[in-house]
Parts: structure tokens; C-alpha cells; sequence
């Protein structure tokens, strides 16, 4: 083999191995954020300017991930208060066919999250129970077809995206070290309802063929009444109450999201 040919050769080798080490899928990441609350950081007391009641802030999980990532793009639109509707339009005011990384956190809100507190912080153990069981039912029968309609948006929008689904913790550690505020009863009344919207969240994600990310191991042992609480109690704001602290998104949700990208 003559000098040029053999140096022509050794090039085109090294170029198939560069290939191989760099394949197509590490392309640049194009990250949306979509989602309630729980997405946008509500209970971390740091917010961005401008997000008004959707309370969206940098110690938020999507906002730790793009900052641990530096995908080519990143953009929450995670909101407070948001239920599938909201996030429908989430969907289809942001998700591009060049989005191909999306994760998406709804469905707490529809099933009466607010409501359920409130009954079972001033009603008594059976109005509580009553309450959550009203939501389980729901989940279970309606909240289905509200998902699919969300994950279909998320389809048609951005048809070859990564997608990643993220469900809710348990609230409470049941029996806990709390001598004061609610009983047992309604605390284990009120993980029931977290298992409940997780039984539903996972079952809709997987017919997708979506990636569901079950945070309720991760947050064992970091329970409200546990011995290092990553979720708010009742707080001030009010609104803050039962949401992921700050370190309920860095320890929490943010590892657990990186290992379900890989």
C-alpha cells in the first residue's frame, strides 16, 4: 500500500472509531419541562422574577437537571395550581418536533390534592378518609383518560422526544416521631392516596411507552414525621405546605430523574 493510501486508510479508521464513541444519540438536548407544583419548585422559597403564581424556581428538579446537564436548551413551564388542561397547553404553546427531552409531573391537582389537606387538616378522622377515598376513586376512573390526553399532546408535539413521567412521594411516615398535628389515621388515609395516583401516573406512562420515575423510595426515610423531613409541613406561605423542600429536589427528585435518563 502506497504512503497516501495507507495515511487515507488510518484516517478513515479513526474517523469510524470517533463515530462509534459519539453516536448519533448524543446529539444536542432540547429540554422542556412541563407540570403542577411539584415541577415548578413550589415549597423551595426561591423564585424567579416574572413567574407570578406559577412560583417557578432554580432549586426546582428540572432546573437542577438543565444545570447539571447544560442541555443546548432548557425551558420550564411548570406552574402552580397546573391540572392535565393546563398542562395540555403547556404542551402545545412550548413542545416543538426539535424537543427531544420532555418531562412531565400532572395529575395531583385533578385528583383535589388542595382539598384533601384541607378536609383532613380540620375534619376528623372519617371525613378524611372519606375525602381521600373521593380521590382515589377518581384517580382510578377518571384521571386515566386526562393522562392519555396529556401524553398524546406530548406525542404529537414532539414525536421523538425522550419522555419522562414523575410521580408523587408518600407525605407522611407512618407510625413518625410527630406527637402533634394530624393522627396516624390520616396520614396513612392520605400515602394512600399518594399510592393511588402512582398506581394511575405509572399505568398511563408505561401505555405511552413514556419512562415513569417512581419517587416514593426515594423519599422513604425523608417523610414529613421521619427523622429528616424533605417535604414542607404546614408552612408559611400556606401554599408552600406539603411540597418538596429544597432538599426534596436535590436529593429527592433530581438523582432519581438522572438515573432514569441515564
Amino acid at each position: 500500500m502506497r504512503p497516501a493510501h495507507f495515511i487515507a486508510s488510518v484516517v478513515t479508521a479513526a474517523a469510524a472509531v470517533i463515530a462509534l464513541a459519539n453516536p448519533a444519540s448524543a446529539a444536542a438536548t432540547n429540554y422542556v419541562a412541563l407540570g403542577d407544583s411539584y415541577a415548578s419548585g413550589l415549597g423551595t422559597g426561591s423564585y424567579d422574577g416574572g413567574t407570578g403564581a406559577c412560583k417557578r424556581g432554580p432549586l426546582a428538579y428540572p432546573a437542577l437537571y438543565a444545570q447539571a446537564t447544560a442541555p443546548a436548551s432548557f425551558r420550564s413551564v411548570a406552574c402552580s395550581g397546573a391540572k392535565t388542561g393546563d398542562v395540555v397547553t403547556q404542551a402545545n404553546n412550548t413542545l416543538a418536533a426539535s424537543t427531544n427531552l420532555v418531562t412531565v409531573q400532572v395529575g395531583g391537582n385533578d385528583a383535589g390534592f388542595t382539598d384533601v389537606i384541607t378536609t383532613c387538616t380540620f375534619g376528623s378522622d372519617q371525613d378524611c378518609v372519606n375525602r381521600v377515598n373521593q380521590a382515589k376513586t377518581y384517580a382510578a376512573n377518571t384521571l386515566p383518560g386526562l393522562l392519555n390526553n396529556v401524553y398524546g399532546t406530548i406525542k404529537a408535539k414532539s414525536p421523538s422526544a425522550r419522555v419522562v413521567v414523575l410521580g408523587y412521594p408518600r407525605i407522611y411516615k407512618v407510625p413518625g416521631s410527630c406527637n402533634v398535628g394530624l393522627s396516624d389515621t390520616k396520614r396513612a388515609a392520605i400515602n394512600s392516596g399518594s399510592d393511588a395516583l402512582h398506581a394511575t401516573i405509572s399505568a398511563r406512562a408505561g401505555a405511552a411507552g413514556f419512562t415513569y420515575v417512581d419517587v416514593r423510595g426515594a423519599f422513604t426515610g425523608h417523610e414529613i414525621c421521619s427523622g429528616s423531613w424533605w417535604l414542607n409541613s404546614l408552612s408559611w406561605p400556606v401554599e408552600e405546605s406539603y411540597h418538596p423542600n429544597r432538599a426534596g429536589h436535590a436529593s429527592g427528585y433530581l438523582p432519581a430523574l438522572r438515573a432514569a435518563i441515564g
